[in-house]
């Protein structure tokens, strides 16, 4: 069975998530954000663990000259006993923050900064934390956990914005069971966030195939098969942390996450297997980052000959996007925006695309109440790309499951669990063909005659209403009733910030969230 990726309500967390949260509340007392403390521990975790390669057992670990040298800035500020540790942790960043934007080593450091506030709180952090522990000898499991835990605290920080990555974790296994990820896929999401679809996909993976994979197919499946992109620098590291915390990657080679806008250009290489959360909401510019996460210019519009559609809608142009990422039979799972079934003008447009071009087969109708942003509806969809056969589409059934009505989630009182995704992981009967599956009062089948008979082809296909369905849950916790109306208000702001934004107004008024 596929391990779950701990969350914010594990209650069994290991003691290194535990003494990694303790040192954050200290941080925390003196300033610091939960993001801005996982960003210094991912800076002080590679340089501790290239300490470790650098004296590991191999040839080939202690050949990698760039890594060893970096090993050698953990000795030098591990044993700095003076004043000036600050300001030789500065110079070390800063040396490193100059390496090749592609390497492991350049995106990890791009733009890395000092932000511990004192020397005696780095000092600690380096000698009673950092140090204590054996990075790489350790299962990866142990160590990727931990670091997962604290990724989820620092999504809770909603002064940072920083859940605005972190896609949920039962979520993400759940998809995992659905697509199957296998060892021949290659695998990537081209808005990784953190990189939670990529790990859950590799570990997939390893769990139930890692005896046929031969010693080079499993280096392959951790060197390349496997790689993501993320716009934002500061998650981009992240990202490349939490994998290799999870056996993802290397240290001294090429940064399995690219950094930049995946939006800009065509993709050079195809992929199996999409999995991706797009940023949700409509921007009317096209923003690009600098190695330091400063904006450096705007554009109007997406250069894209492979686009059909033109617009600024993110989501419609992150599935343009997935749609050319690709391979031919190849699948995908994406989850977006209510709008995105609904609307009219380029999510028309895209749905008959969808409908026609591809084979849209399933939609997972998302409860509200299980991200971090609130007031988020939203879906996953599952399409395959097939060859087209003139006159006929290639969707023939689309079949929805209804995880929303009569389901109340909130973060803190009734988080989602892995238990709430089991029924619907089950009825899409995953690795069997689609015409075994059975409809059920949660799950429909609609042919694709009455979709394009429906008005404006319009996919946000309800059948039930509250409290009829046989598995209609108790009454909720008066706290998730508050949060359901507030997500419901938050919710209507952001359809009106949507119209607001097509007649030419300011997008202030949006709450949605950008993976």
């Amino acid at each position: 069975m596929t391990r779950a990726f701990p969350t914010q309500s594990n209650k069994n967390v290991n003691p290194l998530a535990t003494k990694l949260w303790e040192y954050c509340n200290v941080l925390r007392d003196s300033g610091l954000s939960t993001a801005e403390f996982v960003e210094q521990l991912t800076y002080l975790i590679f340089l501790k663990m290239a300490d470790e390669i650098s004296f590991g057992p191999t040839p080939e670990e202690k050949a990698h000259t760039a890594i060893t040298q970096t090993g050698y800035y953990w000795n030098f500020l591990r044993e700095n006993t003076g004043s000036d540790i600050g300001d030789q942790y500065r110079a070390v960043l800063a040396e490193l923050a100059n390496e090749t934007p592609a390497t492991t080593v350049g995106t990890l450091f791009a733009g890395s900064q000092n932000r511990v506030p004192n020397d005696d709180l780095l000092r600690k952090l380096i000698v009673d934390l950092v140090d204590a522990v054996d990075w790489m000898g350790r299962a990866t499991d142990f160590n990727g956990d931990a670091f997962e835990v604290l990724l989820s605290r620092s999504a809770e920080d909603t002064k940072t914005g920083a859940g605005q990555y972190f896609t949920p974790r039962p979520l993400i296994k759940a998809i995992m069971d659905v697509v199957q990820p296998r060892p021949t896929d290659t695998i990537t999401d081209p808005a990784c966030g953190t990189g939670g679809f990529l790990i859950a996909a590799y570990h997939y993976i390893l769990e139930h195939h890692k005896q046929e994979l031969s010693p080079q197919e499993f280096q392959a499946l951790g060197s390349g098969r496997i790689w993501g992109q993320e716009l934002v620098p500061n998650t981009a590291r992240l990202a490349v942390m939490n994998m290799l915390l999870h056996g993802l990657g290397s240290a001294a080679g090429q940064s399995l996450i690219a950094t930049g806008d995946a939006l800009l250009t065509q993709p050079s290489r195809h992929a199996s297997l999409v999995l991706a959360h797009p940023p949700f909401g409509k921007k009317s510019a096209i923003t690009s980052f600098g190695r330091n996460g400063v904006v450096e210019k705007e554009n109007d519009h997406y250069p894209r000959n492979d686009f059909r559609i033109t617009t600024t809608n993110k989501q419609i142009n992150f599935l343009q996007h997935i749609m050319s990422l690709m391979a031919m039979n190849g699948r995908a799972a994406v989850i977006v925006p209510d709008n995105v079934l609904y609307e009219n003008g380029s999510c028309l447009t895209l749905r008959r695309r969808l409908l026609d071009d591809f084979d849209l087969h399933t939609i997972l109708r998302l409860p509200t109440g299980i991200f971090y942003a609130s007031g988020i509806k939203a879906n996953v969809l599952f399409f395959d790309k097939r060859p087209r056969i003139e006159g006929k589409p290639n969707t023939s059934k689309l079949w929805v499951y209804d995880l929303r009505t009569d389901m109340q989630f909130s973060l803190k009182q009734k988080p989602l669990q892995q238990a709430d995704l089991a029924e619907f992981v089950e009825a899409c009967l995953p690795g069997k063909s689609h015409t075994d599956r059975v409809e059920t009062e949660r799950f429909r089948c609609f042919p694709y005659d009455e979709l394009v008979a429906r008005d404006h082809l319009n996919l946000d296909l309800t059948w039930a209403e509250g409290s009829t369905l046989d598995d209609a849950r108790s009454a909720p916790h008066p706290g998730v009733i508050a949060r359901e109306i507030v997500e419901n208000l938050e919710a209507a702001l952001n359809q009106f910030a949507s119209v607001a934004e097509e007649l030419g107004g300011e997008p202030w008024l949006r709450t949605d969230m950008q993976q």
